[in-house]
């Protein structure tokens, strides 16, 4: 603790050189220089030790710094001037510690809460820092914390170890100096990477001495937020060695399946380049406290007004009146010199310390308990999410976590989500679900009458406990897969050969001899799996062999060569011969690639069956592959052979050359199937999505993944849609390339929309609720229809659905004078609207409402007909629209100043936005962004450190916890354990604290305004003296007894619909987005209501008094009558108005409100009736002694009361109920479904679940195939076959017959991970100008002029003759084009996505899809190849791909 002491207030707190977004140096550093081993040497260059420093305290810099902090805001400063005034006693008639007590309550209240955040992070500093390494010293290895390694150190890591700091890799346990690392700290991915140690220090070995000897110079460049690019050099023995990317490992990385490894530190603490991504933290504030912030010095500026009024007046009064007076009203002597005089000067005095006087006065316009109650609230705000147990996880056993209470409110007016992918949305966990084997699909279950069942955790798995080397975790529940297995038909052998013998995946032996596959992507795992549990069990391999296990007996293959998976070829392929000396080649690989190098003479059903399950795993969400295999001649694959070793040597043509042998021998192919997995999401991740994308929100995804993969989850969480108009791909690499895309992206939208979007749009202006409505009013005002025969029927029965779906309570706005709930007999439009009026109702087909005049969505975007509508749950988001997908080298240049607007405004008018391959710090770019030019409010989820800097750079930061780590949670605003729950913290709890808080604040500035004005009018018949018009006691009473609690409970407990409306209409959102509850316009309101109110409360007693006189003819018209009647009435009406700004009423609220006013009556009692009066005697409170009863007993003091309340209270309940009746929310037409009777209401309107089940993913994706699912990058199979990834072969073989004790109880590590390079997938696009070309044509197409685009939904050519439409009338299915632009691209392999929406109906040219393929029935679930099916758009008989005009079709994704 003393270390961490002393870094607290020595090195760790010296001022960091944050990177941003626009500089990844550390300034002043052009070139890093260090030594191993030698700290004098890298000592006199200061290099910044390994401390790091997330927390914002220290225990001296606390106090002073959140001082400044808190008094950041306007009112706690002006308070702190207030108070200093106070202490004057010329101008002082309130005292001091009235102002003091609660400003230093508020300060102390926020310090706690500040402070006990800081400890955390502190905390978690301090594990961080005080982790043990090992370092190598004296010949020696030394226990060294973190904090205390230097850079030049060399740090020894054993397996499961995380990377204490960026490291130079000198030698490893495993060959050739590899070590594995998992980087889901850094980039978000499980799956393992690769590292390597230079040849020439990989001799160094494990020897402690060689090691210690090393003296190495290391020349590389300075620190840098880059995670994928290092440069330098290393200097051993006089020779330079150049050293790159794969020769570091990262701070933030684990060591995995490698026992030891050895490094030199080049980059250490702050300036890591883990670190370096993280950003800074920054004290947030909500856009509430800053309006608040306006608010306050429009106050004062009021506040100023008035007291220079008054200034005025005083002087005025004085020279006119009251120098006359100073007999009876004395000057002060001690201030005013030669008072005799009574002249201007004294009276200029006078009036000048009036002013300040005043000041004090009125100071309650803003009180400081205003504040108080803020932070109270807030603070009980997050109660409400800590402990609410519908956001507890079981499984994790972890609740929801408010980290901050100063940002609830923020939650109501979230308008742009940016998530991560892995671990947040998905849970990185592959499952093998279903397969197609010789045109018979395998993985659905279905009841003996043939229905198909919907999967789920109660569905019983099928029971492989006869296999020993099974798994308990693997699940499957088709069981004739098992059974087909079994019986050990040729086509599903050999389909489950291929898996066991078609992969990259290496394996290892644990105690026990269990058997555990170390794979490259989580797809090969889940894939060799299964083929493992069916039976067929990879056991060990060489590099020149592969062993398997089938029912009980091993087969050993050698593998004459490994064609290796790379990002254009999108397959992979080995080539093996058995014992029997047959050759074969098993080849798995994306869908279109495959289906065009199979045999032209494959059976055209084998080919229509296999492609309509693709279709079908596709529309379920699944990522499919397609699996095929050949025999060969041995002299043919000799000869193969033998030119393939020639072209390996040719030095300039290798790689077309290898290429082209490639392709020769992957030829007509033998078609297997088709397998499908799945990508595991989160739990009701889809459902979520489409909840907060209903609510207005829009989601932008920002992951370190490749673009294929992002994309096929943005279409499992329904991101992306087969319903959107066009789904946009920005792959340029270079910035000419992205400048065309997006001004090309730009000139499509302005089409589709027929008016020029970006003209009109301005990124600084505000989002304008009224304009955005009166611009859908002129949209859709040319389809207004609405026949009167509805509209009579509507009126006769306000709750019976219309026949187009409309639910007549929920109508929007009717003219005035008319109910909304009961009748309808207005006539002509009048058109006054407002946001509640864009809600489509349960039912309902999407309108907009002009009061009267309903204007349904235009029939062209009416994609439903209306009898499917009313089945679709009405709060889904619009499904048309436009989604954005660009990769991380993109946006580089997209983020450019002189791009960064242009892909800002595309990138807001999307439905969703998916980054790929981006680093932490372009996701903190993304997000600032936004945060910089939009006016709206940001929110960030992630669960990993690298989602960290985007955590901090949001508004509001979320944090889940996750598998990697707690890194992400412990830099958050708010913790949940799942996705899911983001829905509730937003929609319910989210928009509850904005809606109390709003009308928190609309009711505090309005009885502050009633209870200070009245001191005001009074200054006019007070002489302009300062004096209270209330007792002081009561004055000090007022915020703190008899109005706070009455508005605390309206601010914790209040609601306008309970929770499971708010989850199941997600349009209630929308106001808080817009500032709707609260804005200037309601601000001005409630000063103006408390105006006029302060006006009444003291006029009307004022004038009820002004000659009254008792019952024993005495006068009324005193200062003490005036006082307490014109306090009560302010009392009373105050209650009132909180009474009915209660919409919730709880037992407690009830207690508080009826408890103030019987407080208030027995305070008043005890002071002025029963208290002795020497108690009293030296108080002002003594003038009023005996009041209380004086004024119960007079009709003048109950008058006043009534005249007050009526006058006050009644205009406001009539305005609220005409407005209720005639122009009622959106809130309160719920609110009134919610109180009928259940008979009554109609249709009740569920949230509609969106169970993964096969029949609802169907319907929802068409067509859509995933195409390809590996994960894994080039170069892994060069590694296998070189040999560089064994160590010692026969112990992978016969691990129970050989053992050495230097490694007992150590597995051999035998994994790599992926690269960085993404697949690259290509789709058709429907054109209806372009014409199809040759496949000759196409490959004779220049690579230059290789158009990108992507397409969802096709339905074009080729097909085969007898299924093509020849009829050129009747229309297609439209396609959805993206932006077409040249690029530069080695060459290019076609992926298609032939896409169907469920929801279109079939065109005219749907029986091109119909064959006669009945009688190819392999399975009890009836192939949807009937012309009479219509279940879904899947079933209207096989789909065929191919490569399709290439040259005008193709995009890389």
């Amino acid at each position: 603790m003393a270390e961490i002491f002393s870094n607290c207030f020595g090195n760790g707190s010296k001022k960091r050189n944050n990177s941003n977004s626009s500089q990844s140096e550390i300034v002043g550093e052009q070139e890093r220089v260090l030594k191993a081993n030698d700290r004098t040497f890298n000592a006199q260059f200061k290099y910044a030790d390994n401390y790091i420093k997330t927390s914002k305290y220290n225990v001296l810099t606390f106090i002073p710094k959140n001082l400044f902090e808190q008094f950041q805001r306007l009112a706690n400063f002006y308070f702190l001037v207030l108070m200093i005034l106070q202490f004057i006693p010329w101008i002082s008639s309130i005292v001091w510690y009235s102002t003091a007590i609660p400003l230093f309550i508020v300060l102390a209240f926020s310090a706690i809460k500040d402070g006990y955040d800081d400890i955390q992070r502190h905390r978690s500093d301090s594990q961080v820092n005080s982790r043990i390494s090992y370092i190598v010293r004296n010949g020696r290895l030394e226990e060294e914390k973190w904090m205390n390694v230097k850079v030049g150190d060399i740090i020894r890591m054993e397996n499961e170890h995380f990377i204490a700091a960026d490291l130079l890799v000198l030698s490893s346990s495993e060959p050739h100096g590899l070590c594995y690392i998992e980087t889901a700290e850094l980039d978000g991915e499980t799956n393992l990477k690769t590292r390597s140690a230079l040849p020439e220090t990989v001799s160094l070995g494990d020897i402690v001495r060689d090691i210690s000897n090393f003296d190495g110079q290391i020349h590389c460049e300075a620190p840098n937020n880059r995670l994928d690019r290092f440069e330098g050099k290393l200097t051993y023995k006089g020779t330079p060695y150049p050293i790159s990317n794969e020769n570091l490992l990262l701070r933030g990385c684990r060591l995995r399946n490698t026992r030891w490894c050895y490094g030199v530190v080049v980059f250490a603490g702050r300036e890591s380049k883990l670190m370096m991504n993280s950003g800074k933290t920054t004290f947030k504030r909500t856009s509430l406290d800053r309006f608040l912030n306006i608010l306050i010095m429009g106050i004062v500026l009021f506040l100023i007004a008035m007291c220079l009024i008054c200034t005025i007046l005083c002087g005025v009064w004085e020279w006119v009146t009251g120098r006359h007076f100073t007999d009876y009203l004395e000057w002060d002597r001690t201030i005013v010199p030669n008072p005799e005089e009574k002249g201007s000067r004294q009276i200029a005095i006078i009036s000048f310390l009036m002013f300040f006087s005043y000041i004090i006065l009125l100071n309650t316009v803003v009180p400081i308990s205003l504040y108080v109650s803020v932070e109270i609230l807030r603070f009980v705000h997050s109660l409400w999410i800590n402990f609410d147990t519908e956001m507890y996880d079981e499984k994790m056993d972890t609740s929801a976590r408010a980290r901050t209470t100063t940002l609830n409110e923020e939650l109501g007016q979230v308008q742009y989500i940016f998530s991560d992918k892995t671990g947040t949305l998905t849970q990185n966990i592959m499952t093998f679900n279903k397969c197609s084997i010789n045109g018979r699909s395998y993985g659905d279950v279905y009841t003996p009458r043939g229905e198909q069942v919907d999967i789920d955790e109660n569905t019983p798995s099928i029971d492989f406990s006869y296999n020993r080397w099974s798994e308990a975790t693997f699940k499957f529940y088709d069981k004739t897969l098992v059974d087909d297995t079994k019986r050990k038909i040729t086509e599903v052998e050999q389909f489950w050969r291929l898996l066991a013998l078609c992969h990259t995946v290496m394996p290892e032996r644990k105690a026990g001899s269990q058997l555990e596959y170390q794979a490259q992507s989580p797809d090969e795992a889940a894939l060799t799996s299964a083929a493992r549990n069916f039976g067929f069990v990879f056991k060990s391999r060489t590099p020149q062999s592969i062993t398997i296990e089938v029912n009980g007996k091993e087969e050993i293959y050698e593998v004459l060569h490994l064609l290796d998976f790379d990002n254009v070829r999108k397959r992979m392929s080995v080539i093996v011969k058995d014992r029997k000396g047959k050759i074969k080649l098993y080849c798995k690989g994306a869908d279109t690639i495959i289906l065009e190098m199979i045999n032209p003479n494959t059976s055209s059903l084998l080919k229509d069956a296999t492609v309509k399950h693709l279709d079908k795993f596709a529309s379920d969400g699944l990522r499919t592959l397609c699996v095929a295999y050949k025999e060969i001649e041995e002299s043919y694959v000799r000869e193969w052979l033998k030119r393939l070793k020639e072209a390996n040597l040719d030095r300039y043509n290798k790689d077309e050359k290898v290429d082209k042998l490639y392709e020769e021998i992957e030829k007509d192919l033998n078609l297997l199937g088709a397998t499908a997995i799945e990508d595991k999401l989160q739990d009701q991740v889809p459902q979520t999505i489409a909840k907060l994308a209903a609510a207005n929100i829009k989601i932008w995804v920002l992951t370190g993944d490749k673009t294929e993969t992002a994309i096929n989850i943005g279409y499992s969480c329904r991101l992306l849609t087969e319903d959107m108009k066009e789904i946009f791909v920005i792959d340029g690499k270079t910035e000419e390339e992205v400048e065309v895309q997006l001004k090309d992206i730009r000139r499509r939208i302005e089409r589709g929309t027929s008016q020029p979007l970006f003209d009109t749009m301005s990124i600084d202006s505000d989002d304008s609720v009224k304009r955005y409505i009166e611009e859908q009013y002129q949209i859709l005002k040319t389809h207004r229809e609405r026949e009167e025969e509805i509209a009579n029927k509507n009126r006769d029965n306000p709750n019976l659905p219309s026949p187009t779906g409309h639910i007549r309570l929920f109508e929007p706005t009717n003219a005035p004078g008319n109910s909304a709930f009961y009748d309808n007999t207005s006539r002509g439009p009048n058109y006054n609207y407002n946001i509640a009026q864009f809600h489509s109702e349960p039912g309902s087909i999407p309108t907009i409402t002009t009061n009267d005049v309903v204007l349904p969505k235009p029939k062209e975007q009416q994609q439903v007909p209306v009898e499917q509508s009313r089945e679709e749950d009405p709060n889904l988001p619009p499904q048309e629209g436009f989604a954005l997908v660009i990769n991380g080298n993109s946006l580089v240049h997209a983020l450019k100043p002189k791009f960064e607007r242009m892909f800002l405004e595309i990138g807001c008018l999307m439905i969703s936005v998916i980054c790929c391959r981006v680093t932490p710090l372009q996701k903190a770019q993304v997000v600032d962004l936004v945060k910089r030019n939009k006016k709206a409010v940001t929110l960030s989820v992630g669960d990993g450190a690298n989602d960290v800097s985007m955590i901090k750079t949001a508004h509001i930061g979320v944090g889940i916890s996750g598998q990697e780590g707690m890194q992400a949670v412990l830099a958050s605003d708010f913790s949940i354990a799942q996705f899911r729950f983001l829905q509730r913290l937003l929609l319910v709890h989210g928009r509850w604290s904005y809606f109390r808080m709003s009308k928190f604040l609309r009711y505090f500035f309005y009885k502050n305004f009633s209870f200070t004005l009245t001191h005001f009018w009074y200054s006019f018949f007070s002489g302009y003296s300062a004096q209270t018009i209330y007792d002081p006691v009561l004055i000090s009473c007022y915020n703190l007894f008899f109005t706070s609690l009455p508005v605390l409970a309206m601010g914790i407990f209040d609601q306008d619909v309970n929770e499971e409306y708010s989850l199941a209409y997600p349009k209630l959102y929308i106001p808080g987005q817009y500032n709707l509850f609260f804005n200037m316009r309601i601000f001005i309101y409630s000063v103006f209501h408390g105006i006029a109110s302060s006006l009444i409360i003291f006029f009307v007693p004022y004038g009820a008094l002004f000659e009254a006189t008792d019952h024993s003819g005495r006068d009324m018209n005193d200062y003490p009558m005036l006082a307490f009647t014109t306090f009560s009435a302010l009392v009373v009406v105050v209650t009132g108005q909180i009474m009915l700004d209660t919409a919730y009423w709880t037992v407690f609220t009830y207690v508080v409100l009826l408890g103030s006013l019987a407080f208030y009556l027995g305070l008043v009692i005890i002071i002025y009736e029963v208290m002795p009066v020497k108690f009293i005697a030296n108080t002002v409170a003594s003038m009023s002694y005996g009041v209380v009863f004086r004024a119960l007993s007079s009709s003048q003091f109950w008058f006043s009361l009534l005249m007050v309340t009526v006058v006050l209270l009644l205009p406001i309940m009539l305005n609220r109920f005409f407005w209720f009746d005639t122009h009622p929310s959106y809130a309160d037409r719920l609110r009134v479904r919610h109180k009928l009777p259940k008979d009554a209401r109609g249709k009740e309107v569920p949230s509609k679940q969106l169970p993964r089940t096969a029949v609802t993913r169907r319907s929802r994706r068409g067509s859509l195939r995933s195409g390809y699912a590996f994960s894994h990058s080039q170069g892994f199979g060069e590694l296998i076959a070189k040999g560089k990834l064994f160590k010692n072969i026969e112990h992978l073989r016969m691990p129970s017959n050989r053992s050495s004790p230097t490694k007992k109880g150590l597995a051999p590590i035998i994994e790599t991970p992926p690269g960085l390079i993404a697949a690259v997938a290509t789709v058709p696009q429907s054109n209806q100008q372009s014409r199809p070309t040759s496949r000759d044509e196409s490959r004779s197409q220049s690579v230059m002029s290789t158009p990108h685009s992507i397409i969802v939904n096709q339905d074009d050519e080729p097909l085969p003759s007898f299924l093509r439409n020849d009829n050129p009338s009747k229309p297609a299915h439209p396609g959805y084009t993206s932006a077409t632009v040249p690029r530069q691209t080695p060459r290019e392999v076609p992926t298609h996505f032939p896409a169907y929406p469920p929801n279109i109906p079939p065109t005219s040219n749907a029986h091109r899809r119909q064959s006669n393929h009945d009688h190819v029935i392999s399975s009890p679930m009836p192939l949807p190849a009937s012309s009479n099916s219509s279940t879904s758009s899947a079933s209207q008989g096989p789909r065929f791909v191919g490569r399709q005009r290439r040259q005008h079709l193709e995009t890389e994704v």
